[in-house]
């Protein structure tokens, strides 16, 4: 099961993702209005193993700090980015690293950028990819710790692959597909 909330200011893209038969949960990205994410999981019967950062920004880790008050779930970004949090990260994402809910995995892509330790979430027919890769548009890489190349780079070479069928969750705006992207985005075109 997926959710996905808009939440903040900014609109940043929330997601809940549970395993509908062990009714385990986790969130990725809960940027702001973390009593609105909790009320969204309650809704879902879900029990919150993981708290997922795809990238220290503040619209994107807002929320961290009350959603662990609340859930008691642990809070996992890479160490990159950790610094952003404003409290000691609980677990460090790193490439390759397979994060085990219920009865599906989710492996980590390191794809800096966008920001030093940004991070993507490949899943079962889906990738979450954060700030580094939207539909029809890349993350800025003008911030601190950005770099334009590198996450281009990382796109092409870590994301593409996974599949043009599989569904693209991004950081901000609607979902699209790789294939979508690999085609029609226009940073990657020629």
């Amino acid at each position: 099961m997926l959710r996905q909330l808009a939440v903040g200011p900014y609109q940043a893209n929330c997601y809940i993702l549970g395993c509908d038969q062990t009714q385990e949960g986790l969130v990725i990205d809960p940027g702001d209005e973390a009593v609105r994410i909790v009320t969204e999981i309650s809704k879902l019967g879900l029990k919150i193993r993981y708290i997922l950062i795809t990238h220290g920004h503040v619209d994107h880790v807002g929320g961290a700090g009350e959603l662990k008050e609340i859930t008691k779930a642990p809070v996992w970004i890479h160490p990159l980015d950790a610094g952003a949090l404003g409290f000691p990260a609980d677990g460090d994402l790193f490439e390759g690293q397979e994060i085990a809910l219920g009865k599906f995995t989710l492996s980590v892509i390191h794809t800096p950028g966008h920001s030093l330790g940004g991070v993507c979430f490949h899943a079962p027919g889906a990738v979450f990819t954060g700030d580094t890769l939207f539909a029809g548009s890349i993350g800025r890489t003008d911030f601190p710790g950005g770099n334009h190349e590198q996450l281009i780079q990382g796109v092409v070479e870590k994301i593409f692959p996974l599949g043009d069928e599989l569904r693209v969750y991004p950081g901000h705006g609607p979902h699209s597909t790789i294939g979508q992207e690999r085609k029609f985005n226009p940073f990657f075109r020629g």
